[in-house]
């Protein structure tokens, strides 16, 4: 797992150390200039995301493929519902997005949905319902997930979003942070590739913690990406 250290008070976060992926940029979060759809043989990606998901996790993955920082091309947003903020968001970003609604099938449907856009790799960002095992039979060791808070401390069913930053005022934390982790039969149990810390101020609340954390959700989803695509390279 990538270690961190060096607290820097400019950003009100913490530096990445023992990582050998090379840096990443700002680059991450522009516009995704220089993007070129057609580049041929990454793998493919598809991100889950909630029915009442903003997208910006999967907005951040998006543009870290754009501009090259993550071998992986973004070839599907897959949400239960075509209300979906996160699926505007993908068309604005020329993601392709799909909808399966759960229900009777829920996870052949998905299963299908995935396997018509030659998915090999999978991220939730904002997905709270259980993967149906499945998906996680078929993409074994293929499926991530950023979770607001280090786990395994605030983890588990029920804890997301603001649920999760409210536990961690109120138990009196002096840090938090995210963890991006495989995806297992059982809620943020699976092995943890990064984690990125930040502290938690005395004047914070549950939104302004929120701020923080989603800023190193951002750079650690694509990091937590790219260190899974070197240990499946090996």
């Amino acid at each position: 797992m990538a270690s961190i250290s060096k607290y820097d008070a400019s950003l009100g976060l913490f530096s990445i150390t023992g990582v050998t992926t090379g840096p990443i940029s700002s680059k991450a979060m522009d516009d995704g200039s220089g993007y070129n759809p057609e580049v041929p043989s990454l793998p493919k990606l598809a991100v889950l995301v909630g029915d009442r998901s903003r997208g910006s996790n999967m907005a951040a993955l998006v543009r870290a493929t754009h501009c090259g920082e993550l071998a992986l091309a973004p070839a599907l947003v897959v949400a239960g519902r075509a209300s979906s903020p996160a699926l505007a968001h993908a068309a604005q970003l020329k993601v392709p997005g799909a909808v399966v609604q759960p229900g009777d099938d829920y996870a052949a449907r998905l299963v299908a949905t995935l396997e018509a856009a030659d998915i090999e790799w999978i991220a939730l960002a904002g997905y709270l319902r259980r993967l149906p095992e499945p998906v996680l039979h078929r993409w074994p060791q293929r499926v991530l997930n950023v979770h607001p808070a280090l786990l395994p401390r605030f983890g588990g069913n029920g804890m997301y979003g603001a649920h999760v930053h409210r536990a961690v005022l109120a138990t009196g934390e002096r840090e938090s942070g995210c963890t991006v982790h495989y995806v297992s039969e059982h809620y943020d149990e699976g092995r943890v590739l990064v984690q990125l810390r930040c502290p938690v101020r005395p004047a914070d609340d549950a939104d302004i913690l929120a701020a923080r954390v989603l800023r190193l959700e951002h750079v650690a989803f694509a990091l937590g990406f790219r260190l899974a695509l070197m240990e499946h390279a090996e």
